[in-house]
């Protein structure tokens, strides 16, 4: 169990030291609200809001064999509002199929619910900062493996800046469940370090290396820690689509297969292009 630990806080010292050799101030805004800024594929969020009025969908699919025995296809989605400028209300739900020991099951995941909010832009340290509270409400089913069965209240801390053309983003995360502990554990963290960079044209890589720290109690886990990356890929102003894999550091299980787009819808009825400001901070590379 000691080897755990260590591997777990040299693979976050690691993260830490590539986001501070990487980081610099400075942010760039988008022009048009239009403009898609999406959040996937990473695990990680940017500090960044759509603007008002604006609806932007994400969604994508990810495939996980961890052993021959136990395949997991999920779908992913996420409803991005403008609520006012740099407040961003969240909606995802979700679902998830498990094919395990011959049983093949589909069902909805948790929902969850989030406001982002962005608090600041160009500080010393943090860049462009954001909070992001969060309400996860058992929707899922614990009996099928697709929700913990637990009512969760997370807040997250985001940190985004660009350097020239390539984009860095952190985020550090504290989860509180319900329940006892025996379903999943009372209290979670999860730590991201993700970037973007473009490669040429409207074509983009995204990296990202990413960690649960392990818990403690009857459903506690070992730290897990994994690698994404991918190419992402603006195919006109609105619409990104994404692929790529995530690949096991420690505790993460099989390599996994994703694949996503995001969808800039437009502004809600009752929205004039008037009460639009000219757009938020954007972390999409130009």
């Amino acid at each position: 169990m000691a080897r755990q630990p260590t591997q777990f806080h040299r693979h976050a010292v690691s993260a830490f030291i590539f986001a501070f050799l990487t980081a610099s101030a400075g942010a760039q805004e988008s022009a048009n609200p239009r403009e898609a800024m999406p959040e996937r594929p990473t695990v990680a969020t940017h500090a960044y809001a759509v603007a008002p009025g604006i609806v932007e969908l994400e969604t994508g699919v990810q495939w996980q064999r961890p052993t021959p025995e136990f395949g997991l296809l999920s779908g992913p989605t996420l409803f991005k509002i403008g609520l006012r400028k740099r407040l961003q209300l969240d909606i995802a739900p979700g679902w998830a199929w498990i094919g395990q020991s011959g049983v093949r099951q589909v069902w909805l995941s948790d929902l969850v619910v989030a406001v982002k909010w962005q608090l600041a832009e160009h500080l010393p340290i943090l860049a462009d900062f954001s909070v992001q509270p969060a309400l996860k409400i058992p929707t899922g089913s614990l009996r099928r493996g697709t929700g913990t069965g637990t009512t969760d209240v997370g807040i997250l801390l985001i940190s985004s800046r660009k350097v020239g053309p390539v984009s860095l983003d952190m985020n550090a995360e504290y989860i509180r469940r319900s329940g006892d502990g025996t379903k999943a554990p009372k209290d979670s963290t999860l730590w991201t370090v993700s970037t973007g960079f473009p490669i040429v044209g409207e074509l983009e890589w995204d990296a990202e290396i990413f960690g649960f720290p392990g818990t403690s109690g009857p459903a506690g886990y070992a730290p897990i820690v994994a690698f994404l990356t991918g190419p992402g890929l603006q195919v006109r102003p609105s619409v990104v689509l994404d692929a790529g894999l995530i690949l096991n550091i420690t505790g993460y299980g099989g390599t996994a297969l994703y694949a996503g787009v995001t969808w800039n819808m437009g502004r809600l009825p009752g929205f004039s292009a008037r009460q639009l400001p000219p757009g938020p901070v954007s972390p999409r590379l130009q």
